[in-house]
Order: C-alpha cells, then sequence, then structure tokens
C-alpha cells in the first residue's frame, strides 16, 4: 500500500516548492513521490527519494525518480542541503488494519518513527541544512521537542492547515548556529 497524497502532503509540497532550488534534496517516507517531484520540478540539484517499502520503490522507478529502498537512513550516503519527511504521525489506533497501519501510525504514541529520525537526520546535513517535516496535534510532541533542543537544533512552524479533526504544520529544523552543551537541567 502507498500513502495517497493528501491534505498532509500538499501542505508541505508547497514549502518544499520553496526550498528546493539548487539544492541536493532526499526526500525520506516518499511513498508516491509527490515531494521528490515537486523539488526537482522546484530546480533541486538533485533529488533522492527513499521508501520503505518496496512497492513505492517500484512506483518511484516508473516515475523516473531517482530512488533507493530504505528504512530511514539505513542506506543512505552523502550530505543534503534539504531533507524533506512527511511521517507517518498519528497514534496507534487497534482498529485500522495492519497495512493502513504502515503508511499512518508513527507508532503507540504516534511519535516513534519522528524520533528516530530526528535522531539520525542531522548527520545528513550539510552545514546550512535543513529539514522540512510534517506533524499533526494529534502527534505528541514533548519528546520531539526535548529532543529538538538536545541535539542543538532550532524549529519553526512555516505552514499550517486546519482540518477538521486535527491541525497539521510545516516545520523548518535546522541546526542552531549559537552551539552549547546541552544539560539535563534544561
Amino acid at each position: 500500500m502507498i500513502y495517497p497524497p493528501s491534505e498532509d502532503s500538499h501542505l508541505i509540497e508547497q514549502e518544499v516548492k520553496k526550498y528546493a532550488l539548487n539544492k541536493r534534496v532526499l526526500d525520506i517516507g516518499s511513498g508516491s513521490g509527490i515531494l521528490a517531484r515537486a523539488a526537482i520540478n522546484a530546480g533541486a540539484k538533485s533529488a533522492l527519494a527513499s521508501d520503505i517499502n518496496q512497492e513505492s520503490i517500484k512506483l518511484l522507478k516508473k516515475k523516473k525518480i531517482p530512488s533507493i529502498q530504505s528504512d530511514l537512513f539505513s542506506k543512505i550516503k552523502g550530505k543534503f542541503d534539504l531533507i524533506i519527511f512527511n511521517p507517518p504521525y498519528l497514534p496507534q489506533e487497534k482498529r485500522e488494519d495492519r497495512e493502513s497501519q504502515l503508511i499512518t501510525t508513527g507508532g503507540k504514541k504516534g511519535d516513534e518513527i519522528i524520533i528516530k529520525f530526528l535522531h539520525q537526520a542531522p548527520s545528513y546535513l550539510n552545514k546550512n541544512g535543513i529539514i522540512l517535516i510534517l506533524l499533526s496535534s494529534l502527534t505528541q510532541r514533548k519528546r520531539i521537542l526535548v529532543l529538538i533542543k538536545k541535539q542543538n537544533l532550532k524549529k519553526r512552524k512555516i505552514a499550517e492547515k486546519n482540518l477538521f479533526m486535527e491541525k497539521l504544520e510545516v516545520w523548518r529544523i535546522k541546526k542552531s548556529k549559537h552551539l552549547k552543551p546541552w544539560s539535563a537541567k534544561e
């Protein structure tokens, strides 16, 4: 099953178009390829789409989007100017079927995949690189915010959209220019 582009995809797609020009772009969890294609069309220097799902990789190759099968960064090499991630961000819903959960559920609390991503992503950013990530108001944020601070990253909400049951936000995350050691007291 491949996640069909939806409101979240289109919201982050608009931001990708603003940031991709002349950038080396990595689209993590690319799915249908909508964000990688937006980066290419916006003049990215290069774009690589990745997804854990073999079905998605076949579709991306059919669309002639450079792609690699990878569980987050497990097979990714190099550094990027722009890393895009529209993650599965919903808390686990036991009534949802397993196949659907793979494309919508970010773990029991909804933040687990995002946390795993944020632990890895800074190592793949160029010096002035940025991350664009989509979050939902249904996703717990406390651990995400603590991790961002711990890794000396800065986040800024750059887009939002209210839907019936949730609010979607696109965050821009980048390395802090004023790095300071993090302590548990903060």
